[in-house]
């Protein structure tokens, strides 16, 4: 069984993923850190190297050589991962899917204090930032919002995002 988690920067894919490979005894896969360690250097090296098409190639690569693996593993993507390279539709053809759904306010509220080690809106003016969120969630919905589940975690611990995944899956 292959659980992907996807949906925009600081919705919690990451912690969330965490804690259910660590209920499930999933192997926990995340496919930006896959890329560096595949690759041999940082995501933000890659894009200023080889740019972002080549990004984009192997991130497809590595998501469908991840997906192809015979074990079962959880997956947490990169925000703009579903959106590319026909990605979205790998993800439904190989995996089980979770869209963490986050409003614009909260995305905002957690950003605010991480913006620094967000390359993508480190540079942007607090008072641009909740513009800029919008614009993106309006952008990537159509992917996101063809996952095979949609859990809304605004004012909602890890934990009980967490559980309420594997209600789903079990």
């Amino acid at each position: 069984m292959k659980i992907v988690f996807i949906g925009y920067m600081a919705s919690g894919k990451s912690a969330v993923a965490k804690e259910v490979s660590n209920q499930l005894n999933f192997e926990l896969i995340d496919l930006d850190a896959y890329i560096v360690y595949r690759e041999g250097q940082d995501i933000s090296d890659i894009f200023k190297e080889k740019g972002e098409i080549y990004f984009r190639k192997k991130e497809k690569e590595y998501l469908n050589e991840i997906l192809s693996m015979k074990t079962s593993c959880v997956l947490s993507l990169g925000g703009g991962s579903p959106c590319f390279s026909g990605n979205m539709e790998l993800i439904i053809k190989k995996a089980t899917s979770f869209y963490l759904r986050a409003n614009v306010a909260t995305i905002y509220n957690r950003l605010l204090s991480e913006k620094s080690k967000r390359p993508l809106v480190a540079d942007i003016a607090d008072e641009n930032l909740q513009e800029f969120i919008a614009k993106h969630l309006f952008e990537r919905s159509s992917y996101y919002d063809q996952s095979n589940y949609i859990i809304p975690v605004n004012d909602k611990s890890v934990l009980e995002i967490s559980d309420e995944v594997l209600r789903i899956l079990v």
